[in-house]
C-alpha cells in the first residue's frame, strides 16, 4: 500500500513570497489549520520543502 502525506497548514500565507502562496494554493490548502491528504511522492515532498516553514507533515501508514 502506498504511504500518504498528511499536510497541515500551521502558519499563515499572508505576506508571505508569491511563490509560496502559490504552492500552499497547488497543495489544496484553502484556511489556515486546514489538514490535507496527498499521495508521498517526489512532487509533493518538492512543495513541501518549498513552504516547510508553514506546514505540518506526518506520514500516514
Amino acid at each position: 500500500m502506498a504511504k500518504k502525506l498528511s499536510v497541515t497548514q500551521v502558519r499563515s500565507g499572508v505576506g508571505k513570497k508569491f511563490k509560496h502562496r502559490r504552492t500552499l494554493e497547488a497543495l489544496g490548502f484553502k484556511k489556515h489549520q486546514q489538514t490535507v491528504i496527498h499521495e508521498d511522492n517526489a512532487a509533493i515532498r518538492g512543495m513541501v520543502q518549498q513552504v516547510h516553514h508553514l506546514v505540518k507533515v506526518e506520514e500516514i501508514s
